[in-house]
């Protein structure tokens, strides 16, 4: 029997990209299932762990807040006892790192998983979106990342989603994550007395603030100037 040139081609393919994204839906819920159940979420349990681990206790915890960043269990708690634990400086570096390599991590699962179906469901619409996200890649993570309001596991794996550049991403986080990051450090480094460490607190949510404000702006003024252009 002769090869059917004109053969419906099997829609097991076209069902890949879904199953992938349901994939990525399914690890989430995993995720965040270990995130609020197995971490401890008080700030005095984290330091008495951290104490007990000794000089390990450093690299764990930035290992835990970058595997927690997998998750949208909250994670403003570990910033305070880490800076309580262990002082500004070292907290700082390792809140960051930690916060680096989990939304590294989540961009990668996000565009392996998800991004297959965006391209594959999406209409006509969504696509204009996309690719307007993806040329101004850098700003829109920014932006996104000086907000308050938006979360910071959604931003990771939303950006794997989306047309925005590896190197957009990277930059765009590893600038916007800096006054969030510093300001829950500080919280628990210096508290709330009058003193340095407090200005410093107070500096880094004051930035936190005013630069999603000031980013918002820009992307709202170059969407309508966009738009204007269409």
């Amino acid at each position: 029997m002769e090869p059917n040139d004109n053969a419906v081609p099997v829609r097991g393919a076209d069902r890949r990209p879904l199953l992938r994204l349901m994939l990525l839906g399914l690890f989430v819920a995993v995720v965040a299932t270990v995130g609020f159940v197995f971490v401890p979420h008080d700030v005095e349990q984290i330091r008495a762990w951290s104490s007990a681990a000794g000089l390990g206790g450093a690299v764990l915890f930035t290992l835990l807040y970058a595997a927690l960043t997998l998750s949208p269990a909250p994670k403003n708690v570990l910033g305070v006892a880490a800076g309580l634990v262990w002082g500004f400086p070292v907290a700082f570096a390792m809140v960051y790192v930690g916060a680096l390599l989990g939304a590294a991590a989540s961009f990668v699962i996000g565009r392996a998983l998800g991004r297959e179906a965006v391209e594959h469901y999406t209409g006509a619409r969504v696509a204009r979106l996309d690719a307007a996200i993806g040329r101004r890649g850098l700003v829109a993570v920014l932006g996104a990342r000086l907000i308050p309001v938006i979360p910071f596991t959604l931003i990771n794996y939303g950006a794997g989603l989306t047309a925005v550049r590896r190197r957009d991403y990277a930059i765009g986080t590893a600038v916007g994550i800096v006054p969030g990051s510093a300001a829950y450090v500080a919280l628990g480094a210096f508290g709330w007395e009058l003193g340095a460490g407090f200005w410093i607190a107070v500096a880094a949510v004051g930035v936190l603030l005013v630069g999603g404000l000031v980013a918002g702006a820009v992307v709202r003024r170059r969407r309508g100037a966009e738009a204007s252009d269409a």
